[in-house]
């Protein structure tokens, strides 16, 4: 069985300080590279996992590119 936590916009907010408004932007556009969301009922939701793996991505994906440095 899958202990995975659901989580709303306000809890994706609460773990990344991304706005929930954001969130709930990123669930209607068809851009996969953001994380995934589905409908539970009536409420939209993420999966707690594929946050934490989005954000490991974001970081592997900073690492890559060359520094910016301010002038």
């Amino acid at each position: 069985m899958n202990t995975d936590r659901y989580l709303q916009a306000k809890d994706c907010e609460a773990l990344t300080g991304i706005p929930a408004a954001t969130w709930r932007y990123w669930a209607h556009m068809s851009d996969r590279t953001k994380p995934p969301s589905f409908k539970l009922g009536r409420r939209r939701v993420w999966r707690e996992s594929a946050i934490l793996t989005w954000i490991t991505e974001q970081e592997a994906a900073e690492a890559l590119e060359p520094s910016r440095k301010a002038v």
